[in-house]
C-alpha cells in the first residue's frame, strides 16, 4: 500500500486528533519531498493573533515524518522512528495560509540501510521549512529522527 496524503490526513483523524483539530493536511508525498500547510484560524490562534508555534511545529514535524514513514512501509522491514530532538526559529508572524516542505527525503534511504544492516539505531536531521501564502518564510523546523529495526 503507498502512502498518500489522502492515507496520512485519514490517520492524523484517528492518531493525531489534535493536529487534525487545528488544521494541519498533508498536500504532497513522494520519496524526496512532503508539503503540509495549516490555516491560521481562532483554534490555533496565540494570544497575539498570529498561529502558535506548537501548531507550526506539528505540521513541520509531519512534514518529515511522513517522508520517514513512506520510506519505512517501502522497506517492508518493522522499523521503529522517533524524534530525538528539535529546533525551530520564527523570522515572520504565521498568519493565513502556512505552507511546510521538507525536501530531505534522499537522506532517510542511507539511514535506514545502516539501521537494518546494523542493528543498532541511526539518527538523521532533517529541516522543514514554513512560508506564508507571499512566499515568505516564516519559521523553519529541524528534526532529528532516530530510526531503529525492531527487535
Amino acid at each position: 500500500m503507498v502512502m498518500t496524503p489522502s492515507k496520512i490526513n485519514t490517520f492524523n483523524i484517528f492518531k493525531l486528533p489534535s493536529a487534525y483539530l487545528c488544521g494541519v493536511r498533508a498536500k504532497y508525498l513522494d520519496s524526496k519531498k512532503c508539503t503540509v500547510t495549516v490555516k491560521h484560524r481562532w483554534i490555533n490562534q496565540n494570544p497575539f493573533k498570529s498561529m502558535y508555534w506548537v501548531v507550526q511545529g506539528m505540521a513541520a514535524e509531519l512534514s518529515t515524518g511522513a517522508i520517514v514513514m513512506a520510506k519505512i512501509k517501502e522497506c517492508n522491514e518493522r522499523i521503529s522512528m522517533l524524534v530525538s530532538s528539535n529546533n525551530s526559529m520564527f523570522t515572520k508572524k504565521a498568519t493565513g495560509k502556512i505552507t511546510f516542505t521538507c525536501e530531505d527525503g534522499h537522506l532517510i534511504d542511507a539511514a535506514l540501510k545502516k539501521a537494518i544492516e546494523t542493528g543498532e539505531g541511526v539518527t538523521i536531521w532533517m529541516k522543514s521549512v514554513g512560508v506564508n501564502e507571499d512566499g515568505i518564510e516564516v519559521s523553519t523546523f529541524n528534526f532529528e529522527w532516530s530510526v531503529k529495526v525492531k527487535s
